[in-house]
C-alpha cells in the first residue's frame, strides 16, 4: 500500500507585486508621476528619486527593454484598479429568474417571508417568478390566486415593475417582476383629492330692498 501524502501546511505562496525593492533590473525607463519621461535611468537613482517624492517605484511593462517603472502612490492605485474590478463584475452579472411559491391560503407571515425573499432577488438584479400554486379543488379559486399577485406586485412597485401580469399555466399562476429601471413616481394625495369650488350660502336680497334700505328717511 503507497504511502498516504503528507497534508502541506505551509501557507500558499503570494506573488507580491513588483515594486520598490522587488525590482531587480540595473537599467530602466521611468516615468514620473506627472506623466513626465525621466528616460532611461539605473535602479538606484529611480528609487531615490520616488523616495525623495514620497512615492513608489513600480514596475509596470516588464517585457520592454528596458523595463518600464513609473512613480506612483502604489497604494491608492491598487485600491482604484480593485474598485474597477468590482465594477466591472458587477456589471457583468448575469440575470437570473428566481422563484417565489406560495398557497393562495397564505398567512401575513409567510406573505412578509416571501416579499422579503423576492425583494433580495430584486435587489441583486434578477427577475423573480411568482408562483401560487394550486392542489386538488383549489383551480377554481384562479381569481383569489390573482388578487394575491397584484397585492405582491403592489408591495414590490418601488423596487419592481410587471413584466408579465399573472397568468394561469397549468396547475399554477404565474407573474413576472423585473428590476426597476426608473425610480416610482407616486402622486401626492392632494392631486388625487378633486377640486371643490366655494358656493355661496347667504342669499344676497333683492336689488330693490338694497336700493330701499340705502334711501335716507325723508324729514
Amino acid at each position: 500500500m503507497p504511502p498516504r501524502p503528507r497534508f502541506d501546511r505551509r501557507a500558499p505562496v503570494r506573488e507580491l507585486p513588483n515594486i520598490n525593492d522587488r525590482i531587480n533590473y540595473p537599467q530602466l525607463r521611468v516615468v514620473d508621476a506627472d506623466g513626465t519621461q525621466l528616460g532611461v535611468i539605473d535602479r538606484e537613482e529611480a528609487l531615490s528619486v520616488a523616495k525623495e517624492r514620497e512615492l513608489d517605484l513600480v514596475l509596470v511593462s516588464e517585457k520592454a527593454d528596458p523595463p518600464v517603472c513609473r512613480i506612483m502612490d502604489y497604494g491608492k492605485f491598487k485600491f482604484e484598479q480593485e474598485k474597477k474590478a468590482k465594477e466591472a463584475k458587477k456589471k457583468s452579472h448575469q440575470t437570473e429568474v428566481k422563484e417565489v411559491k406560495m398557497r393562495y391560503k397564505i398567512d401575513q407571515h409567510d406573505y412578509d417571508v416571501r416579499i422579503g425573499q423576492a425583494q433580495r432577488f430584486l435587489k441583486a438584479g434578477d427577475k423573480v417568478k411568482c408562483t401560487v400554486i394550486f392542489r386538488g379543488r383549489e383551480i377554481q379559486h384562479t381569481a383569489l390566486a390573482e388578487v394575491l399577485l397584484r397585492r405582491m406586485a403592489k408591495d414590490l412597485e418601488e423596487q419592481a415593475e410587471i413584466q408579465q401580469p399573472p397568468k394561469r399555466e397549468g396547475r399554477n399562476m404565474i407573474m413576472f417582476l423585473t428590476p426597476r429601471k426608473t425610480p416610482l413616481v407616486k402622486k401626492d394625495k392632494d392631486d388625487d383629492q378633486p377640486v371643490v369650488k366655494a358656493v355661496r350660502t347667504i342669499t344676497a336680497p333683492p336689488r330693490a330692498a338694497r336700493a330701499a334700505g340705502n334711501a335716507s328717511p325723508q324729514a
